[in-house]
């Protein structure tokens, strides 16, 4: 089976600021002449990047589930506080759908988002050319489900600001909400650092 023809192949290249398709022996500099911003076949140093992120999303992610997000203080006692126990919470309470919400928005989002990419870059260190167009799709299903993983940060700033403003309570923002934010962060850098193109430079298989 051959090969199918890449921009690679054609001798071009994509600007991946403002999506310009150039002439790989016209760039003057490796700048794009429409945006100067600098143009390579693939992105430098894109898979030890981003497997170091993902490492360090994937380390992280368990203190992110295990320490409290954040501890109510009243004048009695301390109440901590995890991921999980306040879906609990929200059940018992009656609140499912938005239980189910927090659920898969601050445990199976992030853990998902980090297996794919980790699948990913194993597929690309390994050279298999299976499936890359399914591959491909699903790192754009990374990419577009990432913006929605800070769901949990935003409920535990928004309930800690509106608990300040009465005098009977306070809210504390836990180590496990500092962790869980810095996973999101991690995934969404590694989502960008991660080069899509390589998943097509390995040779059809036969």
């Amino acid at each position: 089976m051959n090969s199918p023809a890449t921009g690679r192949s054609l001798g071009l290249l994509l600007c991946l600021n403002c999506r310009a398709t150039l002439r790989d022996a016209k760039l003057p500099h490796s700048r794009c002449p429409r945006c100067e911003s600098r143009v390579h076949q693939r992105k430098p140093h894109s898979l030890a990047i981003t497997t170091v992120l993902v490492v360090a999303a994937a380390v992280l992610y368990v203190p992110a589930n295990l320490l409290p997000v954040m501890t109510t203080r009243t004048f009695l006692d301390d109440e901590p506080d995890t991921i999980m126990s306040g879906v609990l919470v929200l059940l018992q309470s009656g609140s499912w759908p938005i239980a189910v919400l927090v659920f898969v928005a601050s445990i199976v989002v992030p853990l998902l988002k980090i297996l794919a990419l980790a699948v990913l870059l194993f597929s690309i260190w390994r050279g298999t050319s299976r499936h890359r167009l399914q591959r491909s799709q699903l790192f754009r299903m990374v990419e577009f489900i990432g913006r929605w993983s800070m769901l949990d940060v935003y409920a535990v700033s928004l309930l800690a600001t509106l608990v300040q403003i009465q005098s009977i309570a306070s809210i504390i923002v836990g180590w496990g909400a500092w962790a869980f934010g810095a996973v999101v962060v991690l995934t969404l850098i590694a989502a960008r650092t991660f080069d899509e193109r390589l998943l097509w430079d390995t040779a059809p298989h036969e």
